[in-house]
């Protein structure tokens, strides 16, 4: 079972109308959800689940600048603004504070990479820098290995994921907005060129415009539209330890592990390198696009084929708005964690932070990543539907940028002055002939 995210109150009914319907309750959805509900302007989120249920609280819970690809600098810039004062904002916990995120050089390598992106950030306002021996490794208290020095970023955080998305959903409804839990979207239909209905396991509801913010599910909402989303699903597995004095307050990222103080005072422990990519009927279909990032990412991506390529090929497909959707069938998508793989993350931890030999593994989960090609999310119109936002591919990025990209995507679906530029998020980047660019860092 995946970790317990705090509940939220749904709305009482189905309205009949709305002017924006957002498909999809996890951070982007929320989020987009409070912006447009601040601005008085009418919005239903509809969530075939519970929200957060899937990766939205199955990340790390880092908050963080440091780095990103370019393309996403001004908005994780813009969403760092909106977690400084997101608990204000909601008046609820969200977890978020301020504590910094380092990733050590354990290779001396590492350094200069760094560098040239520190150089970068800081075109953006960013303050990142390349720390020393000495201030890297005081980071991590009694650390057992020697480093050449860290990527660090004081203005970076950490966040609660069981406890944002839920708090911003809270407030977006004590604002106005109406809040749909196992409310699954069957069908999307269309009036001369432009999205008009959304039908749901409750109902019909008809609306203005419509923002796709489907996670791992948006592939298949999209192919609705006639829209090829080319989108595959990373596993990603996680731990959290049992309370403990440890005294590392910056989240940081080592080449075997990466932790996370929590507010319950453990830790969330998992691993750069431990995503489990499985083989499914898109894998083939996508595979011209994806193949520039799996020749970047292959030593870090786990290839595996079984019982997921069966269930997708038969079982994810659309169906008519009159009959049970996979929607419903799989409220919340609740993979099973890669324990072995957890195991050896907790086993380095362990040996090169002794304040965690005599803690226990309290939990283990893994979520679904929604991911692109460039490992940059789509924050897309769609030519043919121009009321219709498709806000997906977060690449594991989602829940960093999500206030940002929740008040970006809130400007594009009104026709507001967006608060960044939306064009490096177009989704026609992956099919106007142009060579997908990806940055490593």
């Amino acid at each position: 079972m995946g970790p317990q995210t705090d509940s939220v109150q749904s709305s009482p009914s189905l309205p009949a109308k709305t002017q924006i319907a957002i498909i999809g309750g996890g951070i982007i959805g929320v989020s987009t959800a409070l912006y447009l509900a601040q601005r008085g302007i009418p919005v239903t989120l509809l969530e075939k689940g519970v929200i957060a249920g899937e990766q939205s609280s199955r990340n790390w819970g880092w908050c963080r600048h440091t780095g990103r690809d370019s393309r996403e600098m001004p908005l994780i810039v813009e969403s760092m603004k909106q977690w400084a004062q997101m608990n204000a904002l909601t008046g609820r916990e969200t977890g978020f504070r301020t504590t910094g995120i380092a990733f050590a050089a354990e290779k001396e390598e590492n350094l200069d990479k760094w560098r040239e992106w520190v150089s970068i950030a800081k075109e953006h306002g960013i303050d990142s820098q390349v720390v020393g021996k000495q201030q890297a490794e005081a980071l991590a208290p009694g650390l057992q290995r020697s480093l050449y020095g860290a990527l660090y970023t004081a203005a970076d955080g950490r966040a609660e994921p069981q406890k944002a998305a839920p708090a911003i959903a809270e407030k977006a409804r004590e604002l106005g907005a109406v809040i749909m839990q196992n409310c699954a979207v069957r069908r999307i239909e269309t009036t001369n060129g432009r999205v008009s209905t959304v039908i749901t396991e409750q109902g019909a509801i008809e609306c203005e415009a419509v923002v796709i913010a489907g996670g791992s599910w948006s592939r298949l909402i999209c192919s609705d539209l006639g829209i090829t989303l080319p989108q595959l699903k990373m596993r990603s597995s996680v731990l959290r330890t049992t309370p403990v004095e440890a005294g590392v307050e910056s989240a940081i990222a080592f080449s075997d592990f990466a932790l996370r103080k929590r507010m319950d005072g453990g830790y969330t422990v998992a691993s750069l390198s431990g995503s489990i990519a499985d083989i499914v009927p898109d894998s083939f279909r996508f595979l011209p696009k994806f193949i520039p990032a799996l020749r970047t990412e292959w030593k870090t991506v786990r290839l595996r084929f079984g019982q997921r390529f069966i269930e997708e090929a038969f079982e994810w497909k659309l169906r008519p708005a009159d009959q049970t959707s996979i929607f419903e069938k799989i409220r919340i998508l609740d993979p099973e964690p890669h324990k072995a793989g957890n195991q050896a993350v907790f086993k380095a931890l362990q040996q090169a932070l002794p304040a965690f030999r005599n803690v226990q593994i309290a939990q283990q989960w893994a979520g679904l990543i929604d991911t692109t090609p460039d490992i940059v999310p789509v924050i897309s119109p769609l030519d043919h539907l121009p009321n219709c936002i498709v806000a997906t591919g977060f690449s594991g990025h989602g829940f960093g940028i999500g206030p940002g990209a929740g008040k970006l995507i809130a400007d594009m679906v009104t026709g507001e002055k967006p608060v960044v530029d939306p064009s490096p998020f177009h989704i026609n980047r992956f099919s106007d002939g142009s060579k997908i660019h990806i940055e490593m860092w």
